[in-house]
């Protein structure tokens, strides 16, 4: 799932790499591999656009 963290436009979109309990991977564009609290984190999803 591609997502992005709003609090952080300059990192770009990411890829979730893994779901671990309350806390997610994922690989940014610009930032690279950020594990993150989900409860903490405000991630919204990116639509595909390579359909």
């Amino acid at each position: 799932m591609r997502v992005r963290l709003p609090a952080q436009p300059d990192w770009g979109t990411g890829q979730v790499q893994s779901v671990a309990g309350d806390r997610v991977t994922v690989n940014f564009e610009n930032a690279g591999k950020v594990t993150l609290r989900l409860s903490a984190a405000a991630l919204e999803p990116v639509e595909d656009d390579r359909a």
